[in-house]
């Protein structure tokens, strides 16, 4: 059966389970037979953008180049799962015109949860000055006015959080009933 492509684009500080709960969902739609694919920072920066590092405008192509391939993607009947920081309204907009059929997931969780559950020490090194301009303590991240679906990682398991997203997905035509 074919299915309609869309991107879910996840957005919220470093660390506040943004991969953890698109990994969870890419199994759970793989499963219902769908075409899924993850397009995740640390992995995007690897191949297609291992050119540009941290600066604004660096990480603003970086989300430029990640779009275009989501749209591509999207237009071709892929689900496509993006877990990126983006933390400027203005650039989730860009991407929300170019690709369309696109879905703002906003994983909201507290600056303080994020350092507790950082694995690779990334929140640490921001304090001590050794990371600048790090998204969520000394650069901003503006909080999505737009997002079809909220998850509180701080009051939400992963189960529930995946579960709430599949509603929506259902609800609006994503998924078969």
């Amino acid at each position: 059966m074919e299915h309609k492509g869309f991107t879910l684009w996840f957005t919220g500080l470093p660390c506040s389970g943004k991969t953890t709960l698109a990994d969870t969902l890419a199994r759970d739609l793989k499963e219902k037979g769908m075409k899924v694919e993850r397009l995740d920072g640390d992995i995007v920066r690897k191949g297609l953008t291992s050119d540009l590092g941290f600066s604004k405008e660096d990480r603003q192509m970086n989300i430029e180049r990640v779009t275009f391939v989501a749209k591509l993607l999207t237009r071709n009947g892929i689900a496509v799962l993006c877990t990126f920081v983006s933390p400027y309204n203005s650039i989730r907009e860009k991407s929300r015109q170019e690709i369309g059929e696109y879905i703002l997931v906003y994983v909201k969780a507290s600056p303080e949860a994020c350092a507790e559950r950082d694995v690779k020490g990334m929140w640490a090194k921001a304090k001590a000055g050794e990371i600048e301009n790090f998204t969520g303590y000394d650069d901003p991240f503006e909080e999505p006015d737009n997002a079809e679906i909220k998850i509180d990682t701080e009051k939400e398991t992963v189960e529930e959080s995946k579960d709430k997203i599949l509603d929506w997905l259902r609800k609006n035509g994503y998924l078969p009933e």
